[in-house]
């Protein structure tokens, strides 16, 4: 199995360079492909990406204007050679060293879409309200779809390319995830859960996500389970 580990950038000059550094320096269980998207990065990110160490895991793609996550995540699947996909945002919020941890359950054949699973705690959350919201999201998702899932907006969704390409997901920014995990859950695949590290860093170390995009989560979710076909 060959894993393609997708990784959306925008202006995390700060960030990229040990995001990159910690992503290949794991021991993965399969064969990987780094594919780097920069969403049109206003700083010095594209610079660090054209300096990046040659490793042929490595592809880098650019955005000439910024579009949004689901934007960015696109285009990578678009060009992912992978059979399976994990997304790892440059923040350094996740450890790529609990990638291999999503891994096990699918190659010893017990899950084929897993999620990692967040625990927040004092360390790990930068505000009671992202927290709460992020709560309201999951639990949204549960209620609609009579689900039990623990955490509807990690980042770290793994599943089969060829599954996320027929999802055919349409939000170009942070609704993705619930876009993504609304149209699992419509198709009764119940995601298989693992427990993650997670460090969440606050508004002025660079964090993007707002309450307005769980407000678009909650109506995502709503017009997926609404939906007749």
């Amino acid at each position: 199995m060959k894993l393609s580990i997708l990784m959306p950038v925008y202006n995390e000059e700060e960030r990229i360079a040990e995001a990159l550094k910690q992503a290949l320096a794991v021991e993965y269980p399969c064969e990987i492909e780094l594919v780097v998207v920069n969403d049109g990065s206003r700083d010095g990110t594209g610079a660090i990406l054209d300096g990046a160490a040659d490793d042929a895991r490595l592809r880098v793609i650019t955005h000439p204007r910024n579009a949004g996550k689901g934007a960015a995540i696109k285009t990578a699947v678009d060009s992912a050679n992978g059979d399976y996909m994990v997304i790892l945002d440059a923040d350094l919020e996740y450890d790529p060293l609990d990638i291999p941890k999503l891994l096990d359950p699918v190659l010893d054949g017990r899950a084929k879409v897993v999620y990692g699973n967040r625990t927040f705690g004092s360390h790990s959350a930068y505000s009671f309200w992202y927290v709460m919201g992020n709560k309201a999201v999951t639990t949204a998702a549960n209620v609609l779809f009579n689900s039990y899932i623990g955490d509807l907006e990690t980042c770290f969704k793994l599943l089969p390319v060829s599954l996320y390409r027929s999802l055919e997901i349409k939000s170009r920014g942070f609704g993705m995830e619930a876009e993504v995990t609304g149209k699992l859950l419509r198709r009764k695949i119940r995601p298989y859960e693992v427990p993650i590290s997670y460090r969440a860093r606050g508004r002025e170390e660079g964090k993007k996500i707002t309450w307005k995009d769980g407000v678009e989560a909650l109506w995502i979710l709503g017009r997926e389970r609404a939906r007749k076909r």
